[in-house]
Formats: structure tokens, C-alpha cells, sequence
């Protein structure tokens, strides 16, 4: 075994997309929360030198207050950040959001609505056909220069396909990591009064369609006609999370995931303008609005650069008063260094974890974790209807990953066609045109596709199928980046004088 009994650890994490300030700090305070962990490198590593220079006067100014050992490097060499690098984070998103307001407009001209397109859908599938070229680097670096068998944390979206990329591909030990469970749970806890540490649940299905099929309150089982009244009673989830709750009605269990989310993996509810308004709350992006997630990101896309010179004054700030967040990352790598055990769920290619689901996908499924690695609780078998949803979407991951790493433009086309929100809303012609003028829009991007963008860009030239550029009612415009900037400098205008 590699590791030794050592009380103190001392050994290399690189973070890949480490310019994303607010995560790369919570991951890094979530680890030094654990004092075995203090006496590392954590190499950070990202395209932005400016991004990075920010981050490391934060981390160096936790390290330098709190008096750690800890060191932090920056470097845009990614294969250097990863030399000997042990445990390897990854929470990039390629393209940015040029691609990303590609991924959602296009479609949406196909009747094609999307709250945030970074799963499945028809943006999912074109956002995983740009990460998986990059993941493949990733892994290809972590096997030439990194410790012997490190291990690869991913963050990055699409959770599934870029893990099973990983997997089935880059041959990297890989976990993929999420927290919508941990807020479906809060969610939970809170409509049933719970106090802390007395709610017990079980999550199974794959990210962002995993499901509680079983809840715990005080060691009580909780059935579904007390979840539902729970929810209905609520004030603000009964508005927000209307969706889920018609899915919870329906198949009996809760998602984890938000209603937005939600919306896009299944065919039933956002395929008519005229039904979206039913489902979706405007409150926050997050509960289904058009092209939520875009618009938020984008107009939050500078944030650190005025929220600066808090962060840094909050550096000063001792570990101890900083609180631990629920994301998985510190505590996987105390459990592997320490032995200490800690149980959480986690993306990892199935082979009989769930019984009812393919051996090849990508689950999120409750595991344990020791010295010893990721444990997984074998033998779950999800209620049928909670299957046959992930099948859909498992079958439309597969292809995209096939399609990601051979470059098949008419496999892609095909993954997309079995979208099960895209097949609900659009003819095999106008996935075909849609998918052609993604590929072109995003051909910077999509260096697999390169031979075949001479002749998508001439299908679309002689093109006859007319859009439908959709505007139901309950939705917002989805607007442009530049629209979103003129508006803010004009804002700064007016307000200065």
C-alpha cells in the first residue's frame, strides 16, 4: 500500500480549472479543515493567469494567517501542476460561456427549452462533446506524470459522460462528485422538522436522476404520502418544487435533483410553451426559467473581481470559524489518508451496483470510504419507472461518450435524436439541422469534428427547415452576452450621474 501510518500527510493536489475563485476556496478550506491534511501542495493550475494570481494571494493569505505548512503553487503548465500529484480536481468548463449560450439558444430556435443544458438535452450532449477531447488529456497527463495511481475527482459537467470518458477511455482511477443529493436532503430535513443528524437516507440512480428510495426520520420510515404532504404544505418548496412534486406523486419517490433540472430529462413537461408555466417557478433561475442558468451566469460572471477584496479580507479569518461545506472532496481524501470512514454517494461505472441498470453507465449510488478506496453498496434495485428514466438518458450518454471520442457526426446526430426532451419536440430533420449548426458555431472547440464542418456548413446553406424561435409565456427572453453587458455599462452609467 502506498500510504503509511503517519499522522501527517504529505503529498501533491492539483486542481485542473482552478481560476473558478469561490469553489477552488471552499475545496481548499474544506481540506485544511482536517488537520492531516495540512501539510500538502496543492498545485493550481488554469488557461487565466489573471484568474490564478487572484487565487493564490487568497490561499497564500489563509495559509500565511492560520500559520500552516501547506504550500500553493500556480501554474497555466498543466502538466506540471500535475507532476506527482496524488489527488487531481477537476472543475473546468471548455468554451466558457460563448459556447454555453450556443448550447442553449440554438436549440431553443427548435422549440428545444432548456432551464440549464449541462446533462443531457441537446446542450448536455454538445457541452460533453467539448470536455471529453480535454478529459482525455487530463487522463492522459495523470497516467504519464502523476503519482501511480492517483486519483481523478471530477467536478465537471456533464458528470456522466465526462466520468465514463475517464473511465472506459483515459483509464484514470475516477469519482465523480455532486451535491445535489446533499440539497435534496436539506430539503427534506426541513419540511419534516428534522433535527440535526436525525435524518437517514439512501439515494440511487445516476447524477442528477438519483432518487431517495429510502428515508429515515428518527430511524421511522417516511412513505410517499407523508412526503407529499409535507411538500404541498410548505410554503415556498410547494411553488418552487412543483415538478418534482408531480414526480414524486407519479413514481413514488423524490429526486434529487431541481426542478429545472428535472424538467429537462424527462419528455413531459417542458415540450409546450404554453404548459411550461404550470411547472416552473420565476423566483430564481434555478426552478426552470428559459436559459436560467446562462442568464445568471452571465451576469454574474465577474463577480469575484468586486467580491476581491472581501474574499481576501476574509482570508485573515481562522480555519476554525470557517464552516465545512457538504461537498464530497475533503472528505474522500481524509477517509483515504486517515482510515477514518466516511459514507457519501458518488459517480462511478455501475458493474452490478444497481441491478436494474446497465453495467457500463456512470451511477451515483451511497459508498463507503476507507484506506482501502471507494466501497460501493452493491445490490440496489431502483423502482421501475426511476430505471427506466435513467435508461433513457444512460442510452443517450453512451452514444454522446462514442460519439466524443470517434467523431461520428451522424452518431452524435443520433444521441441527440434520442434525447428524450429533444425527441418529444422535434422531426429527425430538424435534430439533423440543429446538430450541424451547433457543430459549426462550436467548431473551435470540437477538434474531433474538424472533417466534418466543411460539409454541415454546406447542409446548412441549402437547409429547408424553418425554425420555430418558441416564446411561451412563462418564459424569459434568453438574452446575449452582449445584450447582458450593454445593460450593466448602462446601469453603471445612469447610476454615476
Amino acid at each position: 500500500m502506498r500510504r503509511n501510518s503517519r499522522a501527517k500527510a504529505s503529498f501533491k493536489i492539483a486542481i485542473i480549472g482552478a481560476g473558478s475563485i469561490g469553489f477552488t476556496k471552499k475545496l481548499f478550506t474544506d481540506i485544511l479543515s482536517v488537520p492531516e491534511l495540512r501539510d500538502v501542495e496543492f498545485a493550481l493550475t488554469d488557461l487565466s493567469e489573471h484568474n490564478l494570481a487572484m487565487i493564490k494571494s487568497i490561499l497564500d493569505r489563509i495559509v500565511e494567517a492560520n500559520k500552516l505548512p501547506t504550500r500553493v503553487t500556480a501554474t497555466t503548465n498543466r502538466r506540471r501542476a500535475l507532476e506527482g500529484a496524488r489527488y487531481i480536481i477537476s472543475c473546468v468548463r471548455v468554451g466558457g460561456l460563448e459556447a454555453y449560450a450556443d448550447d442553449i439558444r440554438i436549440p431553443l430556435k427548435y422549440g428545444v427549452d432548456q432551464c440549464v443544458g449541462d446533462t443531457i438535452c441537446a446542450g448536455g450532449i454538445l457541452y460533453g462533446q467539448r470536455n471529453i477531447p480535454v478529459i482525455l488529456d487530463f487522463c492522459k497527463d495523470i497516467r504519464e506524470v502523476a503519482e501511480p495511481g492517483a486519483k481523478f475527482l471530477n467536478y465537471a459537467n456533464p458528470m456522466a459522460m465526462n466520468s465514463w470518458a475517464a473511465i472506459e477511455y483515459g483509464k484514470v482511477d475516477t469519482v465523480g462528485l455532486c451535491h445535489g443529493v446533499q440539497h435534496g436532503a436539506e430539503q427534506i430535513a426541513e419540511i419534516l422538522g428534522a433535527g440535526e443528524g436525525e435524518l437517514d437516507y439512501i439515494c440511487s440512480g445516476i447524477n442528477h436522476q438519483t432518487w431517495f428510495v429510502d428515508i429515515r426520520l428518527g430511524g421511522r420510515k417516511i412513505g410517499k404520502d407523508e412526503l407529499v404532504a409535507a411538500f404541498e404544505a410548505h410554503p415556498i418548496f410547494s411553488q418552487q418544487e412543483k415538478l418534482r412534486i408531480d414526480v414524486l406523486k407519479r413514481f413514488g419517490v423524490y429526486s434529487t435533483e431541481s426542478n429545472g433540472h428535472l424538467s429537462e430529462y424527462l419528455p413531459w413537461y417542458r415540450k409546450r410553451p404554453d404548459e411550461i408555466s404550470r411547472w416552473i417557478d420565476m423566483s430564481d433561475w434555478i426552478h426552470g426559467e428559459t436559459g436560467g442558468y446562462l442568464r445568471y451566469s452571465t451576469e454574474t460572471r465577474n463577480w469575484f473581481e468586486t467580491e476581491y477584496p472581501r474574499f481576501l479580507e476574509e482570508a485573515s479569518r481562522p480555519l476554525e470559524t470557517i464552516k465545512r461545506s457538504n461537498e464530497h472532496a475533503s472528505r474522500i481524501l481524509a477517509a483515504l489518508e486517515t482510515g477514518r470512514v466516511y459514507r457519501g454517494h458518488f459517480n462511478v461505472k455501475n458493474n452490478g451496483v444497481i441491478t436494474n441498470l446497465p453495467a457500463d453507465a456512470i451511477i451515483e449510488s451511497p459508498g463507503f470510504v476507507d484506506r482501502f478506496g471507494i466501497n460501493m453498496v452493491a445490490g440496489i434495485t431502483l423502482p421501475e419507472a426511476c430505471a427506466s428514466t435513467c435508461i433513457a438518458s444512460i442510452n443517450v450518454q453512451r452514444m454522446s461518450v462514442h460519439a466524443a471520442i470517434t467523431g461520428d457526426i451522424d452518431l452524435l446526430k443520433l444521441a441527440v435524436l434520442h434525447d428524450p426532451l429533444v425527441g418529444a419536440i422535434c422531426t429527425p430533420e430538424e435534430v439533423w439541422q440543429m446538430v450541424d449548426e451547433m457543430v459549426v458555431a462550436q467548431a473551435e472547440w470540437l477538434p474531433q469534428y474538424a472533417h466534418a464542418i466543411d460539409a454541415a456548413k454546406e447542409r446548412l446553406a441549402r437547409a429547408t427547415v424553418a425554425t420555430r424561435e418558441w416564446k411561451g409565456a412563462a418564459r424569459r427572453e434568453v438574452r446575449s452576452i452582449e445584450e447582458i453587458r450593454a445593460e450593466k455599462e448602462a446601469a453603471k452609467l445612469r447610476a454615476a450621474g
